[in-house]
């Protein structure tokens, strides 16, 4: 691991995207709440948060941190069709938390494809990175 013990301690947030594109058949089931396992979207909204917690564990190299707060919106887009994830990680500390965002987003993305793939093995994950990172020495970062 990168040595960060002479960082400052900042508040320090990230927030990382992505989709999951499906049939249109497949959009209807998880919208009408007909999915054979459950309720999809909070199903993998706490898979999301649940991956963020545990990114340290998932990622050799990754700093485990003290997350102050984790949101997962899974948002459905009848134009892909499919979700749109879209997770904020914030913490104080001497790192950053793009890693936990970023884990939090797959995790989701993740879930959403085991909970319907029985009817849909060609669903799409796609599109995961971060859109914002603040705090630190390094300073602010939006994509455009």
């Amino acid at each position: 691991m990168v040595d960060v013990s002479e960082k400052q301690v900042t508040a320090r947030v990230a927030v990382a995207e992505g989709h999951v594109k499906m049939a249109r058949e497949t959009f209807e089931i998880m919208t009408e709440g007909r999915a054979k396992k459950g309720d999809v979207l909070a199903v993998a909204r706490l898979a999301g948060i649940m991956g963020a917690k545990k990114t340290a564990e998932l990622i050799p190299l990754c700093h485990p941190l003290p997350v102050t707060k984790v949101t997962v919106d899974l948002t459905p887009d009848t134009d892909l069709p499919g979700v749109r994830i879209e997770a904020t990680v914030k913490t104080t500390g001497q790192t950053g938390v793009e890693m936990e965002a970023l884990t939090a987003v797959s995790t989701a993305a993740l879930t959403v494809y085991d909970m319907l793939k029985a009817v849909d093995r060609a669903m799409e994950i796609g599109g995961t990175r971060v859109i914002l990172k603040d705090g630190g020495k390094s300073g602010r970062y939006e994509a455009i």
